[in-house]
């Protein structure tokens, strides 16, 4: 498999984005060695909060919320995904499967990092990635907050405007990352933030991971992810770990995953989710100091 790295000078002069890039190396037998790139901010010592992004943002998304998380104390730690930002990049869109991209983060967050006692905020990608690593190794998590995400198995058809969006990235000829960032957000973004999520990709052979991602979503009963996800469906259906929902109001992509996710996984019941008013998709862009208290509410009463 052959590995992308972007030059460190593309993230010169980041906005509100002034942490040390830090680095852990995974290990496959099969796929080799792979650079993640993260971020992390607060106490070493404080409670931790994995921040998991998803498709085409990177761990730049969570600026808003990092230095709230870490005023109150909690550790909070975002990595790249495969493909994405900091982190080495396949060359091949074959390269991606959503096997592998399970396996890349459960190699950073417990054989490289080795943490425990976590709770998962993931948001798009970030929840199909994490939700599936909160099913297998439940043991290491104390919570998980799902913010505009879901768990897709295929058995139901996803949103036209997300088939939009699909049929879009697979038929740009140059994929323009930060104007799809801009679509899913309720604010214009900056000239630096847009230059900020263009970043990691300095041509087109550096976005085999955005282009390959919205192919790996479940989307028919039969797809290689399926029955993983149903597995974890079957877990969590059951798993008493706490749950909250925090989900926007203008999101027309993930919004109808939150009475399901709220209905059906065992540790939201009971529970008050909150709704994030006036934000769209990338909520983390629209209103990431808001979820980053509703983060410092629930780890709180977890510890």
């Amino acid at each position: 498999m052959r590995l992308l790295r972007t030059p460190e000078d593309r993230f010169a002069d980041l906005p509100d984005f002034d942490y040390p890039a830090l680095y852990a190396d995974v290990d496959h037998p099969v796929h080799g060695i792979v650079r993640i790139g993260y971020v992390e901010a607060g106490p070493p010592d404080g409670p931790t909060v994995l921040l998991l992004h998803g498709e085409p943002s990177w761990s730049f998304l969570y600026r808003k919320l990092l230095p709230v998380l870490a005023e109150a104390g909690l550790r909070a730690i975002a990595p790249d995904l495969v493909g994405f930002g900091r982190s080495d990049k396949p060359a091949e869109v074959t390269d991606h499967t959503y096997a592998r991209h399970v396996e890349w983060m459960r190699a950073f967050a417990f054989d490289a990092l080795d943490l425990r006692g976590l709770t998962l905020v993931g948001q798009d990608w970030g929840g199909l990635i994490g939700l599936r690593l909160v099913a297998e190794h439940p043991d290491r998590f104390a919570g998980v907050v799902a913010a505009n995400t879901g768990l897709p198995t295929g058995d139901h058809d996803m949103p036209a405007v997300w088939w939009d969006f699909h049929d879009a990235v697979q038929d740009a000829p140059v994929l323009d990352v930060a104007r799809f960032v801009q679509s899913g957000c309720v604010r214009e973004l900056s000239e630096p933030e847009r230059e900020a999520y263009d970043a990691p990709f300095p041509n087109e052979t550096y976005k085999a991971g955005p282009r390959a991602v919205p192919g790996l979503v479940p989307t028919t009963p039969d797809d290689p992810a399926t029955e993983a996800n149903r597995r974890a469906w079957r877990t969590l259906s059951i798993l008493e770990l706490p749950l909250l929902c925090a989900f926007s109001d203008r999101d027309p992509i993930t919004g109808g995953m939150a009475p399901i996710l709220r209905s059906r996984m065992a540790g939201a019941a009971g529970r008050q989710h909150p709704t994030i008013t006036g934000a769209g998709h990338f909520l983390q862009e629209d209103a990431g100091e808001r979820l980053a208290e509703i983060v410092v509410d629930f780890v709180r009463e977890l510890h």
